[in-house]
């Protein structure tokens, strides 16, 4: 049953399968230094944070 379903809906052959992305070390390194930027601004302003608080 199933078989003729899908064979009813598939007028053209699978040329546009989804292709499973891999990761390249380029990819990886993006992640990394997005990651790394991002726990550099949190301690920045937790430091900032810090600072104004002790002038008050």
């Amino acid at each position: 049953m199933s078989d003729s379903a899908a064979a009813a809906g598939d007028d053209k052959p699978d040329t546009k399968e989804k292709k499973a992305t891999r990761l390249t070390p380029a990819g990886v390194g993006v992640g990394v230094a997005i990651g790394s930027a991002a726990i550099v601004a949190a301690l920045l302003y937790a430091n900032r944070a810090k600072k104004n608080d002790k002038k008050a």
